[in-house]
């Protein structure tokens, strides 16, 4: 009796190393994405009043753990049952992707002092709250999309193993996509009050703590402004990879060329056609509300 006793222990012993290994590999493949991920949540969760930097950033984190608790069981069942509308679902989230990078550079370039003084109007107003869950609300969706293609990579990595492992494995990368990715931005985001809180701990001016702190404090504008850049770009090389990774004709097309450039070219022309489409469709809503 206690042989069987122990012999469970051995089981679990042995699948929990199992695992293990499956996750750390797993995580290698996704870390790509994570990267992004990472760069582009910190985009989203910058631009508020300090008092609610990490507020916001908790109500990103629960819908981003709301998202995996939605995209895990059903990728399982897609993966086991209808494998094949996984790259379909990838495109779609592809092509969003690709429009939200390609429409902030079209907004910089084109719109950017009305969107200044939109922004200015909300912080100075009552409807700061409005202009905050817009921010949160796109976060989420976004974060939706990347959590969808991070699950799948991962699922792809033990698709040969058994059930009682792709389970853990893939869940230990949704779970590490939450907590390390907005671990690191709210790590991020307070770097400026880290920095204050050095500069008045420290007993004069010149100390090497002081100067820590001044330091941390001017680097988190750059630090922003640096995020803000890759997660527009990371949106575009992500949604362009999905695409150039998944459709045979791109794959083809551009299979002697280095990834990275493909991968931007391909989202650019997507966004940027998405852009187009989402203008055109704009203004025809527009001049038909006036017409009637």
């Amino acid at each position: 009796m206690a042989s069987k006793f122990f012999a469970v222990f051995d089981d679990i012993a042995v699948l929990m190393d199992d695992v293990a290994t499956m996750s750390k590999y797993a995580t290698q493949k996704t870390a790509g994405i994570l990267a992004d991920d990472l760069a582009v949540n910190a985009e989203k969760a910058s631009g508020f009043s300090a008092s609610r930097e990490l507020i916001v950033l908790w109500r990103i984190a629960k819908g981003s753990l709301l998202n995996k608790i939605i995209i895990l069981p059903a990728a399982f069942l897609l993966s086991a049952f209808l494998p094949g509308v996984i790259i379909p679902i990838l495109l779609l989230g592809g092509l969003y992707l690709a429009y939200e990078g390609v429409e902030k550079v079209y907004t910089y370039l084109f719109h950017r002092e009305s969107k200044e003084k939109k922004k200015q109007l909300l912080q100075n107003d009552e409807q700061a709250a409005s202009y905050e869950n817009e921010k949160v609300k796109s976060a989420i969706v976004v974060d939706f999309i990347l959590s969808v293609e991070i699950i799948i990579i991962a699922l792809s990595t033990v698709a040969d193993q058994p059930l009682n492992i792709q389970i853990p494995v893939v869940t230990v990368v949704a779970l590490l996509a939450t907590v390390g990715v907005y671990g690191l931005v709210a790590l991020i985001v307070r770097m400026d009050n880290l920095g204050l809180n050095l500069i008045a701990s420290s007993e004069n001016k010149s100390s090497f703590k002081a100067k820590l702190g001044r330091g941390l404090v001017k680097l988190l504008p750059w630090v922003v402004r640096s995020l803000t850049v890759l997660g527009t770009l990371a949106m575009i090389l992500v949604g362009g990879g999905i695409y150039a990774h998944n459709v045979d004709f791109i794959h083809n097309l551009l299979r002697t060329w280095p990834t990275l450039l493909a991968d931007f070219l391909v989202g650019l022309c997507l966004g940027a056609l998405a852009v187009v489409v989402m203008k055109l469709y704009e203004s025809i809503k527009k001049n038909f509300a006036k017409a009637t």
